[in-house]
Formats: C-alpha cells, structure tokens, sequence
C-alpha cells in the first residue's frame, strides 16, 4: 500500500537548499542592479540608447545622510545625466563609431576630452574633524618643510619657455599630510592674480619649477578659487582637468602622432 505525501520526498536539506538557491539568485540581482548605479542606461558615442542594455532595471536612488550637519545627498543612480552640455562642445568628424570626438571651444576649460571633470559639489571635502581637509601653508602653523626643494620664491616656467610668475605658497592635505597645489602668482602680462597647479603637473628642477602642460598664453584661463583659503572639490576637478587638457591641447603638435 502506498501513500500519498502533499510534500513528496521534500525534507529539511530540500528545504535549505532552495532557500539558498532562492537566497543566492537574489543576491545576484542585487549585485547586479547596484552595478548600475553609474554609467547606466547604457549609450553610444553619439548620446543616443545603446541596444545591448541590461536585463535588470536601474535602481532606485540612493540618499546618503552626510556628516557635520550638511543634511541629506541623493544619488541619481546613473539614471539623470549630470551634464547636459557636453554633446554642444563636442563634434563628429566621422560617423564610423572607435573615432574620437573634436572639441568646438576651448578644450582646456569646457570639460571635455583629456579636460574632462565631474560636477562634484562646490564646497570643500572635510577632515573627521569637520575642517576643510586642504588649505594653504600660510595658513596653519603646524606644517613646514622638512626635506626636498621649498618651490615658494622660486620662478615658473611654462611648456614654451614662458617665465609666467612665481611660486608664492604651498597647500596641504592636513590629514593626509601631504602637498597637493603650488600656488603661483601671475606677471601682469600672463594674467595677474594667483592660480593654483595640482603639484603632479610641476617638476622643481634647481632653481625653477617647470609646469610643461600647458604654455605662458593658457595661464590666465585656469579656474580661480571663490575662497583664498580653501578649495572646493568642484574647483578641485577644474583647476585639474585644466591643466590635464593642455597636455594634449595646448599645441597642435601634441595632436601628431608621438613617437
């Protein structure tokens, strides 16, 4: 005699293992919607919708609640473009796609290209502490140099040869404890008034500090700061992406092949 089971042969290790398989496919699905967050939906050079999308919807937005009392930032997950004004700076030369788009305007300052930057807040990044974590050496009395060439005094020499200034202060990464701008102040003939170079893009040989990407006519165009005494992270990104679109941009030889 045989008996009918509603369950069949379904025991306990049945049980755990669809509750893992159950477990683990969801979490697939997670991983995989969160890998979305940025750079989706997917789009072609052009702007337009790619067809390889992915099976997965976007998620939602996410909303962070931010340290020292600066309230609430959402994430839009990718889904709203930040910038809008990229594709009116850029052209096709070719429609083939693997072909690099032309900048319109100034490539060294419109955000595009080797130039690029991201819109990041405009307020300074903060220490534990809630400081702002980058400032100028003049600034604090907790900091001086110990080892290497001080550049302060020292004249600037640009990728043409230009003398454009000298280099009048040092800022800092206190937690880091780090430098991470040269503060350069202009001759009246390259712009006046002070400017700020990542200390990546300057080489202090002897006597002189070299900025070799961009030439003595392209200073007067690099971001200026709202504050003397501290950098926004969106300024951060412009005064950065500047000189890195003057490494390719700043002379039409550097747009030859280079051997």
């Amino acid at each position: 005699m045989t008996e009918d089971y509603i369950l069949g042969n379904l025991d306990l290790a049945s049980i755990s293992l669809w509750l893992f398989f159950i477990f683990f496919v969801g979490l697939v699905i997670w991983i995989q919607r969160e890998n979305q967050r940025e750079g989706y939906p997917l789009l072609d050079e052009d702007g337009s919708q790619a067809d390889a999308g992915s099976v997965f919807p976007n998620p939602s937005d996410k909303t962070f609640l931010l340290p020292h009392g600066r309230g609430e930032y959402t994430v839009p997950s990718g889904q709203t473009p930040e910038r809008t004004d990229i594709d009116a700076k850029l052209t096709r030369q070719f429609d083939s796609g693997g072909f690099p788009f032309d900048p319109v305007g100034n490539p060294l300052a419109d955000g595009v290209g080797p130039g690029s930057w991201a819109p990041r807040r405009d307020e300074p990044e903060l220490d534990g502490h809630g400081h702002p974590k980058i400032i100028p050496m003049s600034g604090s009395d907790h900091f001086r140099v110990s080892a290497g060439r001080d550049p302060r005094g020292l004249p600037v020499v640009a990728g043409d040869g230009a003398i454009v200034g000298k280099i009048t202060d040092m800022w800092i990464d206190e937690p880091e404890q780090m430098v991470r701008y040269l503060e350069l102040e202009l001759d009246a003939e390259y712009g006046s008034g002070s400017r700020l170079v990542p200390i990546t893009f300057t080489r202090i040989w002897g006597n002189r500090v070299k900025i070799r990407s961009i030439f003595g006519e392209h200073f007067a165009g690099v971001p200026t700061l709202a504050s003397s005494q501290q950098i926004t992270k969106l300024e951060e990104e412009k005064v950065s992406a500047y000189y890195g679109g003057g490494t390719l941009y700043a002379s039409q030889d550097r747009l030859e092949p280079q051997l």
